[in-house]
């Protein structure tokens, strides 16, 4: 299946550089345009159908906005992500309620900007099945549904999400408060929840006790995983405050059970996998001592943390003949000294001699008579 994408900025640099990213994932069923004005981009648009349009805030012409409204009255589908480099509050909200999935501001994280588009068109695979999936997983999935609004309802949150380690949202129930963020915002609290897991495999967890809650701002996030593969997202209004955290933990705990069950159900299970850690008696050679292990606390001298390495050749060499200019060097040097020593005191305008040899000369008033 093809999907068309229409790049639409007027600077050239930034066409280039999406272009080039997009052509990073290697995917053959993507077919990219560019268009550098508003104007253009419509006609490519009445040529075909575009699937997905990246359009600039800010166009020469008509306006990335305007563009996203005209292509829309003939395509509803199509989906955009919006580029700015904006920051007055006017053009935020213009552009937060154009109905943009993603909205990015310049220099762009490409690494979000692929993950929005993968996203978008549907190329992240998820472990649920597709449309033609089975009567029986389609009533799993349908309980999972349920198990979340119900929980939204019952705690007067905005959204409940189930999330795998990669951002993509396998359920969901209601919709953040800033819809154009989802993307970019699952992308950072999934880095946080696989920094956790790391953190959990180094203590020797064993079992997935940990959360994230963050209060304030737009609305209260609560991060909890499920196991080491998926996790739960809550948002809401005053949900993480210390006055109501620790009632929204002990929900969302009995709401992460329902949830694993019913993963179990779909044969779905993944372990916290423990990382590697340096182990007492580890496989450091002592020197002289071939294939001997270091006891457990025990460390290397300082002068065996590097083997002794004779010198090439070729230093050897300048060595020697260092050694011997060394000596040529002193020669010169007592040469130069004795020379000193015995021209000490004279002149060197011949028209001038020295007192001493004036005295010889019998030409100082110590020597007349």
């Amino acid at each position: 299946m093809k999907h068309r994408i229409l790049l639409v900025d007027d600077q050239r640099d930034i066409l280039r550089l999406l272009h080039s990213t997009l052509d990073t994932l290697k995917n053959s069923d993507l077919q990219i345009f560019e268009s550098p004005s508003g104007e253009e981009a419509l006609l490519e648009a009445s040529r075909q159908h575009i699937d997905l349009l990246v359009a600039d805030y800010k166009l020469p012409g008509m306006s990335g906005i305007e563009l996203i409204h005209k292509i829309r009255a003939r395509q509803p589908e199509v989906k955009v992500i919006l580029i700015s480099g904006m920051t007055d509050r006017k053009s935020r909200d213009e552009m937060l309620n154009a109905g943009a999935v993603a909205l990015f501001d310049k220099p762009i994280p490409l690494a979000d900007f692929l993950d929005v588009v993968e996203r978008s068109l549907e190329l992240v695979s998820t472990i649920f099945p597709s449309k033609s999936g089975s009567v029986k997983e389609e009533a799993r999935r349908a309980r999972l549904s349920d198990l979340l609004a119900n929980f939204r309802q019952d705690l007067n949150a905005h959204a409940v999400f189930l999330l795998n380690e990669r951002g993509t949202v396998l359920v969901r129930a209601g919709a953040l408060s800033d819809s154009s963020m989802e993307y970019s915002l699952f992308t950072a609290l999934t880095a946080i929840f696989n920094a956790g897991l790391k953190v959990a495999g180094y203590t020797h967890q064993e079992a997935f006790d940990q959360h994230f809650a963050f209060s304030g701002g737009n609305e209260d996030l609560l991060l909890m995983p499920i196991t080491g593969a998926y996790v739960l997202m809550l948002a809401g209004e005053k949900l993480a405050g210390l006055e109501n955290v620790q009632d929204t933990l002990r929900a969302l705990l009995a709401l992460r059970n329902e949830v694993e069950r019913s993963l179990r159900s779909m044969g779905v299970t993944s372990e916290l996998k423990e990382p590697p850690a340096p182990q007492a008696g580890s496989p450091i050679k002592k020197k002289g001592k071939a294939g001997e292990l270091l006891p457990a606390g025990e460390l290397l001298p300082a002068d065996e943390l590097l083997p002794a390495v004779p010198p090439a050749p070729e230093m050897e060499a300048l060595l020697k003949d260092a050694s011997k200019q060394k000596g040529k060097q002193q020669e010169i040097d007592d040469f130069w000294n004795k020379a000193a020593q015995q021209n000490a005191g004279k002149s060197n305008n011949p028209q001038v001699i020295s007192y001493e040899e004036a005295r010889k000369m019998g030409l100082t008033p110590d020597t007349k008579k």
